[in-house]
């Protein structure tokens, strides 16, 4: 398959690589001028969690290939999208005529409704998905890492397409384990309002290790969590499983959970610790989450006390 990866951010370089390996054809697309800018190639310096543990941790200086322009008459037959919530429209913006006919991927969070989130390109052209990779840039060095599972998941539809289906086997194909979700809408707001709690805490903590080492600012995480829950429904989405197990354990038990991971020895904490080492988990990155959560809450009329509380340290 050929496919081009939508910049040159930390989970397009990583899946890039991935894919690659497999035997695709990949490419980058940049801003002009980028390409002198970011050089040749990438020092790769992460956890590769399809792999056994003795065998994950890969160090290599990859050569890649950017290009600068993209017409309508490409012969990708996929382009992988994974940028910041926030600039979401800009990218669909600038892919939908230059797209052709391939597949368009959105690989990333969404909080806005994910149908107008990509209006101007035909839906039955596009598939969703959700990377489990993070990380950060130094320099030219990429630390981070992925895991084995990636989501992809069904919007307004019971049946996958056959569009869907390839980029599944794609993703098979190259060693990682896929997730299904049927309502991804719901599924792509709940995780929104994970991420807005977490980075809320992760602020007023001064720090992901800080936040990590402190049971009581994870279970304040959790009673915003489902304060939250609330607009997520007053969006149109239904909260499921993890939304129902969040109301329903006791707060303090879920932060237990909570803590386990955000603080143990694993690939999420790690992979946590490298975002807000590397500067990808600066202030203006991580507040832009709980400011759109209230912002849609007071829009919605939607009460979120504790939120509202913390709102001097997002604000």
């Amino acid at each position: 398959m050929k496919i081009l990866m939508f910049g040159r951010g930390v989970i397009a370089t990583q899946y890039g690589w991935a894919l690659e390996r497999a035997g695709h054809d990949v490419d980058f697309y940049v801003r002009p001028g980028r390409s002198a800018d970011f050089g040749p190639y990438v020092d790769l310096e992460i956890r590769d969690g399809r792999q056994r543990r003795v065998n994950r941790q890969v160090r290599q200086r990859w050569a890649i290939t950017m290009r600068e322009e993209l017409s309508a008459d490409n012969d990708y037959d996929l382009v992988i999208l994974s940028v910041n919530h926030d600039q979401l429209a800009g990218a669909v913006e600038f892919l939908a005529p230059r797209l052709g006919d391939a597949t368009l991927l959105v690989f990333n969070n969404i909080w806005v409704e994910p149908t107008q989130a990509v209006a101007g390109i035909p839906r039955d052209q596009i598939v969703w998905g959700f990377p489990g990779a993070g990380g950060g840039y130094y320099g030219s060095t990429l630390r981070g890492g992925m895991v084995k599972s990636v989501f992809l998941g069904l919007i307004d539809s019971d049946v996958p397409s056959e569009r869907h289906k390839a980029v599944r086997r794609l993703f098979a194909g190259a060693g990682f384990s896929i997730s299904d979700v049927a309502d991804f809408r719901s599924w792509l707001w709940f995780h929104f309002i994970l991420d807005a709690a977490i980075m809320v805490g992760i602020l007023r903590m001064g720090g992901f290790s800080q936040y990590a080492r402190s049971r009581s600012a994870i279970k304040e995480s959790v009673l915003q969590i489902r304060e939250m829950i609330a607009v997520l429904e007053a969006k149109g989405g239904t909260p499921r499983l993890g939304a129902t197990a969040m109301r329903r354990l006791p707060a303090g038990l879920i932060a237990f959970g909570l803590q386990k991971v955000l603080g143990g020895n694993n690939d999420f904490s790690y992979l946590m610790e490298q975002v807000i080492d590397s500067g990808h988990g600066s202030y203006d990155m991580t507040s832009i989450y709980p400011r759109d959560v209230l912002r849609d809450a007071r829009r919605l009329g939607v009460s979120v006390p504790r939120l509202t509380a913390l709102e001097p340290v997002f604000k």
